[in-house]
């Protein structure tokens, strides 16, 4: 795995997990409540705040939408039409600067989801990274025209096959090699089935076919199981939506996260980094003691006089192992030596003990 830099963060192998709250249409309509957000996933830790730029014409077709006859999956709770939703949900391009001086003001870094080509353009003086949401990964113009930013760039891939996944990594590294590649599964429902479509050993086949890439995980389901398991298995970059109340109404907040949420899944992956350590195994610092206490050593079974001749039945195999003592794996070298000195009952034997 390689590594990328987001603004002053490096990001990748031996680098802390880096954590984005996706605020999406959370900000239901209100600069105000964005910023709001802003800073309850700073204090939550989250690294960045991400927003989606687009406007509904550009990114939905209102006739396309309408003759499919019915809202399907998580549209289908929706009490307004598809175009409406987005209608809604979509953020003036005059927020943008307010919302990343205030990002900046915070401590957070500042970026977005472009889903038009003007969005794209409009946001490149303010973003240190662009993200791809997965419907755009049949779009091979959108991913050379964020690839040509010159920028890190996050490519989601729910709902994707690897024939295509390969080919719009091909797509954007012939322009921008700084990619970060992240399994997501696109099911909005937030149904615990959800689960069994995850997948997160995909993980392991992007790591085969692209060991330099740094990986990382969009994901939509509750809880922390999914983000633990894809931090254990190299990711380094997680995604989820972000909001304040989960029981408002609108597209995102049911399936988000909310402040109290996060802190513990930022905590909980701490841990697992701290866990997961290092390669080598070998005796741990907290371990020295244990050592001592838990290993066997060689002992007098019974009080020995010195000049005798050892045999098995004078050796006992107890703890504790002091260092200087002979462990059970030279017992044979032992049986046949001469000791050098008296030794009581339960002593352990030194090499300096035997001729």
């Amino acid at each position: 795995m390689g590594k990328i830099r987001i603004a002053d963060r490096w990001i990748g192998e031996g680098e802390p997990t880096y954590f984005i709250a996706d605020i999406a249409a959370n900000h239901d309509g209100s600069l105000k409540q964005a910023k709001e957000l802003v800073y309850l996933a700073r204090e939550s830790g989250a690294d960045a705040a991400k927003f989606q730029n687009f406007t509904a014409p550009k990114i939905v077709s209102a006739y396309g939408f309408e003759s499919l006859g019915t809202q399907m999956s998580h549209q289908s709770k929706w009490s307004k039409s598809v175009f409406e939703v987005y209608q809604d949900a979509s953020i003036p391009h005059d927020w943008t600067q307010a919302l990343c001086e205030y990002c900046r003001e915070v401590g957070i870094h500042y970026f977005s989801s472009p889903y038009d080509f003007e969005a794209v353009d409009m946001l490149e003086p303010f973003v240190p990274a662009y993200k791809i949401g997965s419907g755009e990964i049949t779009w091979p113009e959108m991913l050379r025209k964020i690839a040509g930013k010159g920028k890190p760039v996050l490519l989601a891939t729910g709902a994707s096959e690897i024939g295509e996944i390969v080919r719009a990594v091909d797509e954007l590294r012939a322009v921008n090699p700084e990619l970060v590649l992240m399994q997501c599964n696109t099911n909005y429902t937030a149904s615990l089935e959800n689960f069994r479509y995850i997948q997160l050993n995909v993980l392991k086949t992007f790591q085969l076919l692209f060991p330099d890439l740094v990986l990382g995980l969009s994901d939509h389901t509750p809880g922390h199981t999914t983000v633990l398991g894809a931090v254990a298995l190299g990711a380094r970059v997680v995604e989820k939506h972000f909001t304040d109340d989960t029981h408002r109404v609108g597209p995102d907040h049911g399936f988000s996260m909310d402040p109290a949420t996060w802190r513990e899944m930022v905590l909980r992956t701490r841990e697992l980094e701290a866990a997961l350590g290092s390669t080598v195994k070998t005796v741990e610092g907290n371990e020295k003691d244990t050592v001592v206490l838990q290993r066997r050593c060689l002992r007098a079974a019974r009080d020995l006089k010195t000049g005798s001749v050892l045999t098995r039945e004078m050796i006992d195999v107890l703890r504790p192992a002091p260092r200087d003592a002979i462990f059970p794996y030279d017992l044979e070298k032992l049986i046949g030596r001469r000791l050098r000195k008296d030794l009581p009952a339960g002593k352990h034997i030194t090499w300096f003990d035997i001729e």
